[in-house]
This record gives structure tokens, sequence and C-alpha cells, in this order.
């Protein structure tokens, strides 16, 4: 299955949304579709991170899915 995504972030000193869809396994999602959503959210914002590598105020503002869930505290907490 796939799941929408939007992060909002911040980079230079500027605001700006991205989004996307990303297939998920249907076995992961039913069993904690939250956490399933922010470990791709993570991974994706990881990827744009490294397009602003030379920006100091790098930041997650919020990160959504399914248009109306936030999980942006739960990105935070994913590690590596």
């Amino acid at each position: 299955m796939n799941i929408n995504i939007k992060v909002y972030l911040h980079a230079k000193e500027t605001n700006f949304l991205q989004s996307g869809s990303f297939p998920v396994l249907d076995s992961d999602f039913k069993k904690d579709p939250d956490w399933t959503a922010a470990v791709v959210a993570y991974e994706w914002i990881q990827n744009i991170k490294s397009s602003f590598a030379a920006s100091k105020d790098f930041c997650i503002v919020q990160v959504i899915y399914h248009d109306d869930i936030d999980i942006t505290e739960l990105v935070k907490k994913v590690k590596p």
C-alpha cells in the first residue's frame, strides 16, 4: 500500500513543503500505522536534508500523513 506524506521543513531561512506518496508494507502499517509512517518520513527527510548540506538551520516543522494525522514528534524520535 502507499501512504501520502507532507513534510514542512525549514532551511536557509525559508519554510517549504514537500509531499509525496510512499510504499509501506501492509503488515507493518496494520501493526503500527503512525510509527511506520514516521520511519518512512524520517528516511525521506534525510534524503531531502542531504540536498541542504550547507544549511545549518535545517529543521522539521511538521510532518503529516493521510492529510490530517500529525506525526511530527514521532519522526523526531526515529533514530538511524
